[in-house]
């Protein structure tokens, strides 16, 4: 069995691309990487388009190999990955609503980030095509005795963001349920083309705003990968440490979240508490709260304050005063446990077919971490565990994001305690021929994944992929068989970005 190495080097390599390997494919080896993607012997990591080509970074996960394969499209057309591996039907989609690039085979044909409300079809392709006449969006039927429809959003009773959910139900139980996002699309990706290094990685911390360091995370180490840059060493810790500090305050606001869904109104308050202190350690430290537009190509934009660390070390000495007996609370909660124990669950089998990321892969049995499966600074030299549940139930989510909290404040120590002194960045010049740079970083929701090119110093094209993209198709998963009521809790649980997904 040819390996995924072997299939990049029967391609035509593309020099200057960075720190995994990219080769130019024919049709047949593009049908080959899909036909390992449906097999389960690859997991697929993203899938995205230009004006006349077409993109899939692909894992080995025996390996942790990783790689991009490339298609050439003279004619806008490429064979459908997602005809055989359902986790690509979405992306394949977006290439097509974005670039006009058709999959040839594909399924599912309507539109995703599309709602015809552009004024244009395809813009950012070679070929601007005028507006079709808008129609309905065609949701999928489910037929049977009894079945009723339950329209919910875009518009939530709540203050977030913007997706409609399409509930089929008998009686009061969910027989299907049916996404329809792209609300918040930005046009980040368009955005991007053309910009400096200054503006664009403005641009990627801005793609979800709870996330802000993953992508700044992501975007910066994708520049130093095409330039190749060596980032001070001070810098490289103080990133993790920004990177530890966002993944600790979401995930304490999200085990409060989950609990005020089942009307447990005492674990969210005082989780709220607690993710109030981290947010205010932050902004205390490093001058913002969300930790924003401080990580940079070549390193990071300010220090941390004087004291800082002080400041940050207090905060953890409460949540480790304080967190047992909320852990405590929430396990000895016998009608908490009641709505979270085998509720929404996620059978392994699909979370390693769509390499579901974060809390959502590993409370289904997915061990993936891209600080440790594709260890890079400083998490290569730091200690940690990483948590896997099998139950795959809202229960197991919360449990992971427990002890994930119990991690991060270990690396937090760590991190504290080691951190190098020296400058806080190296300059990113401007080189003027083609560079390509990848990067995956590990997000509190799970892997961000950024690919560019860069050109004279600026952006040329950029990609930026959320693990949301592989867990809302499972969120229609394991909603079916459980009751209407349910869905806020198990929609929590996965607490999917909608901006992340929308670009």
């Amino acid at each position: 069995m040819p390996s995924l190495i072997d299939l990049i080097q029967e391609g035509r390599k593309v020099e200057q691309h960075g720190p995994w390997p990219r080769a130019v494919v024919d049709a047949s080896a593009w049908r080959f990487a899909a036909g390992e993607l449906a097999q389960g012997n690859w997991s697929l990591l993203g899938l995205w388009g230009e004006p006349a080509t077409v993109h899939m970074a692909i894992l080995d996960a025996r390996t942790a190999d990783v790689a991009v394969v490339s298609l050439d499209c003279p004619d806008r057309a490429f064979p459908s990955v997602g005809r055989q591996h359902p986790p690509a039907l979405r992306l394949e989609r977006t290439v097509n609503d974005l670039f006009g690039l058709a999959a040839e085979g594909l399924p599912d044909t309507r539109l995703w980030l599309d709602h015809v409300r552009w004024g244009v079809r395809f813009p950012l392709g070679d070929r601007i095509d005028a507006l079709p006449k808008a129609t309905p969006y065609r949701f999928l039927p489910a037929e049977g005795d009894g079945l009723h429809q339950i329209a919910v959003g875009p518009v939530h009773a709540g203050i977030i963001e913007p997706g409609h959910f399409r509930f089929t139900a008998s009686g009061e139980t969910v027989v299907r349920l049916e996404q329809r996002l792209g609300y918040v699309h930005k046009g980040i990706e368009g955005l991007m083309t053309g910009a400096g290094y200054e503006r664009a990685v403005q641009l990627a911390g801005r793609v979800s705003g709870d996330s802000t360091v993953a992508y700044s995370y992501a975007f910066s180490r994708a520049v130093e990968a095409a330039l190749q840059l060596t980032v001070p060493d001070r810098a490289v810790w103080l990133r993790a440490l920004l990177a530890e500090l966002e993944r600790l305050a979401n995930h304490l606001g999200d085990i409060g979240a989950v609990c005020n869904d089942a009307s447990f109104t005492l674990m969210h308050a005082h989780c709220s508490v607690l993710r109030e202190s981290v947010l205010r350690a932050s902004n205390s430290a490093f001058g913002h709260r969300l930790l924003r537009d401080i990580i940079v190509p070549g390193g990071v934009s300010r220090d941390i304050d004087e004291q800082g660390p002080e400041t940050i070390q207090a905060t953890l000495d409460n949540i480790r005063l304080r967190f047992p007996d909320l852990i405590e609370l929430y396990d000895n909660t016998a009608s908490l446990q009641d709505r979270t124990v085998d509720t929404g669950m996620l059978k392994p089998a699909m979370a390693q077919q769509y390499a579901a990321g974060g809390y959502v892969g590993r409370a289904a049995g997915r061990s993936f971490d891209a600080r440790r499966t594709l260890a890079y600074a400083p998490y290569d030299s730091l200690r940690f565990e990483v948590p896997v549940l099998n139950e795959g139930d809202v229960n197991a989510r919360v449990w992971i994001r427990i002890r994930e909290v119990e991690q991060s404040l270990s690396l937090i120590d760590q991190i504290l305690e080691r951190l190098p002194d020296g400058p806080l960045g190296t300059h990113a010049g401007h080189i003027r021929e083609a560079r390509e740079g990848m990067a995956i970083v590990e997000g509190f929701r799970g892997d961000v994944l950024v690919w560019l090119r860069l050109r004279d110093g600026r952006i040329e094209r950029c990609h930026l992929r959320d693990p949301s993209w592989f867990q809302w198709p499972l969120l229609e998963a394991v909603i079916e068989n459980n009751i209407v009521a349910d869905f806020p809790l198990c929609n929590k649980s996965f607490n999917c970005s909608y901006s992340g997904q929308d670009l």
